[in-house]
């Protein structure tokens, strides 16, 4: 672990903190459009830290054995610029001067590959903070793999904002619960809130709350280096407990006016105000952007030594590396988090030969796919039983013990996707999550920051429509496929068979420019026709039934156990003479991405189309045409046995047959 540097003498010091806080402030005043408060009341410990206890380096942003630094108030986002330029990563000034503007690299918060040196995409409060707990379990499991080369923390800056959040409590409690000493928050307790003051809000001991929680809690002034300093080094004395410091600050510190109000949480100071602030600090009035000489050395000294000390670090691991073949070639499978080139056709002979429910068949060839990808870990909301997604053949993460597969999120959804994020985003693994499909509203922030952020996550979803039966409306989902797909950068798939159960998989470990979600039945799904083979599966849609005699003039498009139930609607049709193709669609934005030439082999011009699928209809309108049919639920379900269900909402062979003869006429 590398040492804190020694303290800089306090007018240096304090030199820097200046040039941090109106760094920060600069970049709101230029755009007109920011939050100058928080960076403001946090830049002595954000200095203290990022100056002499941040292990990392600005030359190397991705270098394995860094510590992990995230502001999950990411509204903040001018502090983390500051911190990142002036400690020589690649964003020069001019990022700086194009602060919330069309093209820069320092956009209004933070987000993860486009400013080098930012570890994750905040802004939503709460979620940085469980991202953190992910990166820090993480952080764990990597080392029990991988024990005497990684020795690195998480860092990171919470607010009351994120505090309040379900999500970060929900998280909160599965990080004292598993004990994770790797992880160092700092709440910057400022007492105040965009609209006010925060005890107009909020009464609640956190300190206490977070003690409750297992967590080694410490209160200081967030202003006193001395105190800061110490606070620091006792954070890291702690291992067996995550730590929360709460730094107790002045929100917009040091401006005449404003000081201490919500005036200045998320607006621009203004000229006068900023103006005063800079007099009172004896800083020179009439430049913005200024960085003092001497501030420059004092962060090129910091640089070089974090250069030296990863060039340390190259060298250990160059001997760890040396010293036993086997556990190289796992750190090599791990940072490259590698898949079989023919993963899909590995996953399809693995498959189960009888027909069962998705949730079963593609449980089965998860085992498969776990045993191929070292990467592969996760978890599901205490819903094991059910979704199928326990690992055999490893043991379960808990408390002490990191080194299996299985991960016990609780009851946590909210927290279950956020850490899951985390995960992904520290590297080596590929996490996946699972739970009933109604309770990916739970989720959804994750989800979608989880696409923004272009993160390899696998959401495994459950119950897939009102076919759940009788536990009713509640947990019966209708609109939820179609909420994950409207999400831009999201791959979601509703398999229909064994093949296509393998395709998904194969699809969602492999990929890794975003989130897959897998929407699987608790209902047995009937067996479709042979012939396609699981590279068909994997273009996202293909031709399961073909037409006789000549064009087709009707094409049905379904997805998951409705494509069997179309397959039998479609022979009625026939018998009446009607040329019907069937298609199977089990992923819509993969198929979206394959050539011009193969969606129209899959749906030919001049064929009337129809859509079957057991929950919401307004999407298919852009595969069917405006004149299509789209056969769906468009309202709630129902507390009955799936049979019934299907009867009563004209899901059935027959009634899907009767209803395309009426609309054809």
């Amino acid at each position: 672990m590398l040492k804190p540097a020694p303290a800089a003498n306090a007018d240096l010091a304090r030199l820097a903190v200046n040039t941090i806080k109106f760094l920060s402030v600069d970049q709101v005043e230029k755009a007109n459009s920011g939050h100058p408060g928080l960076p403001m009341g946090a830049a002595d410990y954000a200095f203290v830290l990022w100056s002499r206890y941040l292990r990392h380096d600005p030359k190397d942003p991705h270098w394995v054995d860094r510590d992990r630094f995230l502001l999950s108030p990411g509204h903040g986002s001018a502090l983390l610029y500051s911190l990142l330029h002036l400690a020589g990563y690649d964003l020069p000034m001019a990022e700086l001067e194009a602060f919330r503007q069309w093209g820069s690299k320092t956009p209004g918060h933070p987000e993860v590959h486009l400013t080098p040196g930012v570890e994750v995409t905040t802004g939503p409060l709460g979620q940085g903070f469980a991202n953190g707990v992910g990166m820090a379990l993480a952080a764990k499991m990597a080392d029990a793999r991988l024990p005497g080369l990684l020795d690195h923390r998480v860092w990171g800056i919470v607010s009351d904002g994120d505090l309040m959040e379900g999500v970060a409590f929900e998280a909160a409690s599965l990080a004292g619960h598993l004990g994770l000493g790797n992880l160092k928050y700092i709440y910057d307790a400022n007492d105040i809130t965009l609209d006010g003051k925060l005890s107009e809000s909020m009464s609640e001991d956190v300190g206490k709350r977070f003690e409750a929680c297992a967590w080694a809690v410490k209160t200081i002034d967030g202003h006193d280096h001395e105190a800061i300093a110490a606070a620091f080094d006792w954070a890291l004395s702690v291992t067996d407990k995550p730590v929360l410091i709460i730094a107790r600050t002045h929100i917009g510190n040091g401006a005449p006016n404003k000081h201490d109000t919500h005036k200045v949480h998320g607006e621009p100071l203004g000229k006068d105000e900023l103006e005063g602030a800079k007099k009172l600090a004896g800083w020179p009035v009439e430049r913005s952007f200024h960085v003092p000489d001497e501030v420059r050395a004092l962060w090129a000294a910091r640089a070089e030594e974090l250069g030296r000390e990863h060039a340390a670090w190259r060298e250990h691991e160059a001997r760890w590396l040396a010293a036993d073949a086997g556990r190289a070639a796992a750190y090599r499978t791990l940072t490259a988090r590698e898949a079989p080139a023919d993963l899909a056709a590995q996953l399809a002979a693995a498959a189960p030969k009888d027909m069962d429910a998705t949730r079963s068949l593609a449980g089965t060839i998860q085992q498969k796919l776990c045993a191929l990808m070292p990467s592969l870990v996760g978890g599901d909301a205490d819903l094991g039983g059910s979704t199928k997604t326990p690992i055999k053949d490893s043991p379960k993460v808990l408390p002490g013990a990191f080194a299996g597969k299985n991960l016990r999120f609780g009851i946590r959804e909210h927290a279950m996707g956020s850490l899951a994020n985390g995960m992904a985003l520290y590297g080596m693994f590929v996490p996946f999550t699972a739970t009933f499909l109604t309770f990916s509203d739970y989720m959804r922030p994750a989800i979608r920051l989880a696409a923004l952020s272009e993160l390899p996550v696998v959401h495994v979803f459950t119950h897939d429509s009102i076919f759940l039966g009788e536990d009713g409306p509640t947990h019966q989902s209708v609109e939820h496929t179609s909420a994950l797909r409207l999400i831009p950068h999201v791959d979601v798939w509703r398999p229909a068979d064994q093949l296509e159960c393998a395709a998904a998989w194969a699809s969602a470990a492999s990929r890794r420019n975003g989130p897959t979600e897998l929407i699987l039945s608790r209902q047995k799904v009937g067996a479709l026709p042979a012939g396609p083979t699981v590279a068909d599966a994997a273009r996202g849609a293909y031709v399961t039934l073909r037409e006789d005699g000549g064009a087709p003039e009707l094409v049905i498009i379904a997805t998951g156990s409705e494509v069997a139930v179309a397959i039998d609607a479609a022979r009625e049709l026939g018998k009446d003479g009607r040329r019907v193709r069937v298609v199977s669609m089990p992923c819509c934005e993969v198929f979206a991405r394959q050539d011009a030439a193969y969606q129209a082999s899959v749906l030919p011009a001049g064929a009337r189309r129809v859509s079957v699928e057991a929950g919401s209809t307004g999407l298919w309108y852009r595969w069917i045409g405006s004149d299509g049919l789209a056969i769906g639920v468009d309202r709630f379900g129902a507390s009955a046995p799936a049979k019934r269900l299907a009867e009563e909402y004209g899901l059935t062979a027959p009634k899907i047959a009767s209803r395309i003869r009426t609309w054809l006429g």
